[in-house]
């Protein structure tokens, strides 16, 4: 037997020892998960495995998105009753992720959120009702309106059902938004002046030094807004001043000129014209034009002398006259292709337009309706009478024919959206109070008509290639052998299952 004496004796227990060991354990432990998370926090993989993959950024948009040097702040204004209201969300998620730190995104609900709503609207000069979002960089904003960013069918709507998103072009609005902005080149809109227009003026806050009166706002100062925050800056232009339209202006806008344009003048818009100008033209019918109605003729339109009217019946007997026109948009142009069968109230006199296409065919102008009055209306001749009988004797008497009076003309240009040529264009309305602000506070439809034909003729309406994203429905297609089948599997198989679990749970029991 061994001496117990000469047995080792045990290793004393060093706590302080083992305490250290613990403590550089945990340190070690909380370094590594620091730097996994900030691995893994900078630099990450993110994959869409949706079915449709909506919200999925293209490489076009990302690209651009690593291009940008400064901050890009977005505030939205959706209300939670929009329909895309969580689609825009998810899609400004991904513009955070993909923009790595340059965005920042504030949500507010303008219902909720009174106070801090009305601070931002005054910030941004927002004038539209309409939910949509502001992007901000380096003090230049531009708004994005849910319209812009969607087509909604509302057809079911007569059936009790919601609207349903049929296309969502959220991408290609925000991303088209954010690149007007960060180039900071605005484009700029000649606006005609000379010929008693609406001025768009603002009057000075202390008028003139001793002045009574001060000066009258400007009766498109809505307009005028609105168009300024599509990235787009007004510039007067008085064409009897000018030896010719600055090459720097691309488009001009002539609203309701009270008095005709001289030869001169017409000679510049001819030269313009010839040179892939592109023009915005609003007449008044009670204005004497005839110049600028024949040069509308060469290119194929031709502004009727008439009036558009109807009769609506107020009693069982009584009949009323109207001369504001309701109307619809056509969804066949580019122009008005977003506002396809959309009804808008156009106020004041409206005069119909009879559109030659063949005429005009062999020089390569292309017409196009654009506004169609509503059934019912007929365009009378001799607008000055008071006589109802003949009205309502002329009314009986005109056609079914529709009658158009707004038209987008282009020479040059190609049938196929798809295929971007230089072109001349020029979008015609025979109605010049519809963009006032009197008629816009009781109907906004025709600033959604004017910003879409700003965009098509400064051609910005396919700024980028980035297609919608059409949502697609789920659906089986079971044919007799595969519904016998799914039959066979409810009714014997999936309980078939609890019967061998029960029968298994028993005879472990019972052994």
């Amino acid at each position: 037997m061994a001496d117990p004496a000469n047995k080792a004796k045990p290793k004393k227990i060093h706590r302080l020892q083992i305490g250290l060991n613990v403590l550089v354990q945990l340190i070690l432990i909380f370094f590594l998960v620091t730097a996994v998370n900030w691995i893994g926090f900078r630099h990450y993989k993110r994959w869409d495995v949706s079915r449709d993959q909506k919200y999925a950024l293209s490489d076009k948009t990302k690209r651009f998105l690593n291009s940008i040097k400064a901050k890009v702040r977005i505030t939205v204004f959706f209300s939670p009753s929009t329909p895309i209201s969580g689609d825009v969300s998810s899609l400004l998620t991904e513009y955070q992720y993909a923009a790595k730190g340059k965005i920042d995104i504030e949500n507010i609900d303008p219902q909720r959120s009174l106070s801090r709503a009305k601070e931002l609207f005054d910030k941004y000069k927002v004038v539209s009702d309409e939910s949509l979002i502001v992007i901000d960089y380096e003090g230049r904003n531009k708004t994005v309106k849910a319209s812009e960013m969607a087509e909604i069918d509302q057809s079911g709507m007569a059936f009790g059902e919601g609207p349903r998103v049929t296309a969502f072009k959220g991408e290609q609005a925000i991303t088209s938004a954010m690149m007007d902005l960060v180039e900071g080149k605005k484009n700029t809109i000649a606006y005609v002046t000379g010929h008693k227009e609406p001025s768009i003026t603002e009057p000075s806050p202390l008028g003139m030094l001793g002045q009574q009166q001060q000066q009258e706002a400007s009766p498109i100062s809505v307009l005028k807004m609105f168009i300024e925050n599509e990235n787009i800056k007004f510039q007067e232009l008085n064409l009897f001043n000018e030896p010719q339209i600055p090459a720097a202006i691309k488009t001009v806008m002539i609203v309701g000129p009270q008095y005709d344009l001289s030869d001169r003048e017409i000679k510049l818009l001819h030269d313009f014209w010839n040179k892939q100008g592109r023009i915005l033209l609003l007449i008044d019918p009670s204005a004497k034009t005839p110049k600028l109605n024949a040069f509308l003729h060469e290119l194929g339109v031709k502004v009727n002398d008439d009036r558009l009217m109807a009769f609506v019946r107020t009693g069982i007997e009584e009949l009323a006259l109207i001369r504001d026109v309701q109307a619809r948009f056509l969804g066949n142009s580019p122009v008005t292709k977003r506002l396809a069968e959309v009804r808008a109230i156009f106020f004041g006199g409206t005069s119909s337009i009879t559109i030659e296409s063949q005429r005009v065919r062999a020089a390569n102008i292309q017409l196009q309706p654009l506004i169609e009055a509503e059934k019912g209306y007929f365009a009378e001749t001799d607008y000055n009478t008071n006589d109802q009988a003949k009205l309502q004797a002329d009314a009986k008497k005109a056609g079914t024919a529709p009658l158009t009076i707004g038209v987008s003309i282009e020479k040059g240009g190609s049938a196929d959206e798809r295929v971007q040529m230089n072109s001349s264009r020029m979008v015609v309305v025979s109605n010049a109070t519809f963009i006032q602000n009197n008629a816009l506070t009781q109907d906004q439809q025709a600033l959604d008509f004017i910003s879409s034909s700003t965009n098509w003729l400064l051609s910005r309406e396919q700024l980028i290639g980035i297609a919608p994203k059409i949502p697609k429905t789920l659906t089986f297609s079971l044919n007799e052998s595969a519904l016998r089948s799914l039959r066979w599997t409810i009714l014997i198989f999936m309980p078939l299952i609890f019967v061998v679990l029960g029968t298994a749970v028993w005879w472990k029991r019972r052994a």
